[in-house]
């Protein structure tokens, strides 16, 4: 019965994450800072075997030009492992990878944290039917979860 708890975990990742068709962009409420968000999905990332090989904190980019931005953190992160495949499906879908998510705080206060639906990407490049994407969407949900948690 250890399961259930794993499946339940899992299906109320997917209720609190949200998915916009149109931009492709699936967002997750984070009970947690923007740096500490980041700095979970960093770990997370690393847990998993991944390359992290970049992260921006665009609020403290913006204070350098005189400019006020809520807390705002990118991660770039990934393997060939997982780009490859995408990449042999559609050679055009390196201009989307590594992959990327992005933690924000917005007006209210709630953190989120984002990142690029692969079947929105597929599509974008014409790979609909690239096996490699119910992968992808799966670790990246995953680590999202892993963020958030």
């Amino acid at each position: 019965m250890k399961i259930l708890p794993v499946v339940a975990a899992l299906m109320l990742s997917a209720l609190a994450a949200t998915s916009s068709a149109a931009d492709g962009l699936i967002t997750v409420k984070s009970p947690h800072s923007v740096k500490d968000t980041m700095d979970r999905l960093e770990a997370a990332a690393k847990g998993k075997g991944l390359n992290v090989f970049l992260r921006v904190d665009h609020a403290a980019g913006a204070k350098k030009v005189g400019k006020n931005l809520r807390p705002t953190e990118l991660l770039v992160f990934g393997n060939p492992q997982g780009g490859t495949p995408l990449m042999e499906c559609a050679q055009t879908s390196g201009i989307d990878l590594p992959l990327k998510a992005l933690a924000w705080q917005d007006a209210g206060g709630q953190v989120w944290l984002g990142y690029n639906d692969p079947q929105y990407l597929a599509k974008r490049h014409d790979a609909g039917n690239c096996a490699v994407v119910p992968n992808l969407l799966k670790a990246l949900a995953g680590l999202a979860a892993d963020a958030v948690r």
